[in-house]
């Protein structure tokens, strides 16, 4: 049991935004709106997903520096052609972006999780860990762009959605870090009932 939950925490008992409070900056400037969320999801997922896996097979005799170095080299080898397809589908999204899309080649899943975490686990083991961890990001930014967009702008992916009461900041920066932080605290919350939930249901089976 120990071992399913620890494959899965990337993308709620650990996940990687709300919990480990990484990758927040494309997060809070980059998603006010769904087309964004879109571009940058695909951007981090496969940048993270081939540059992690590539970069499990770099010997762990060479020394931390000399590794982290290689790892960003890695990414950003990957972030090129990844970059090429998404100005293919995302042209106006990536000049939106701008630096925040770049980021995510150097993103923390790749320069601290993978010595810290991954590399740490068998191949198989690190595969499903991984894939639940880039879920844990993506399902952040998806739903904080379709509340934000709707709340900022009465759409959603652009298309105009009936809403009574819109409120202009939570597109803009300032509102993006307010309403990650609420979301952060939620998401905590609940986490501390499911976990206390959980330690009580413990206790009476150990009586």
């Amino acid at each position: 049991m120990n071992k399913k939950i620890s494959v899965f925490d990337g993308l709620f008992g650990d996940n990687t935004v709300l919990s480990s409070l990484m990758v927040i900056s494309p997060v809070i400037m980059c998603g006010d709106k769904v087309k964004n969320a879109l571009a940058l999801i695909y951007a981090f997922s496969a940048i993270t997903f081939i540059s992690v896996l590539i970069g499990s097979f770099v010997t762990k005799k060479l020394p931390y520096a000399v590794k982290i170095t290689i790892y960003a080299f890695i990414s950003s080898l990957v972030y090129i052609p990844v970059k090429l397809m998404a100005q293919q589908f995302f042209p106006a999204v990536i000049n939106r972006t701008g630096i925040y899309f770049m980021l995510l080649a150097v993103n923390s899943l790749i320069m601290v999780q993978t010595e810290t975490k991954f590399y740490r686990m068998k191949k198989g083991r690190m595969f499903f860990s991984l894939i639940f961890y880039i879920l844990g990001f993506d399902v952040v930014m998806l739903i904080t762009s379709v509340l934000r967009e709707l709340i900022a702008y009465g759409t959603v992916y652009e298309k105009v959605v009936d809403a009574d009461i819109l409120i202009s900041g939570i597109g803009m920066p300032f509102g993006g870090f307010i309403f990650l932080g609420l979301f952060c605290g939620l998401y905590r919350k609940i986490r501390l009932i499911l976990r206390q939930r959980n330690g009580g249901k413990k206790n009476v089976s150990g009586n």
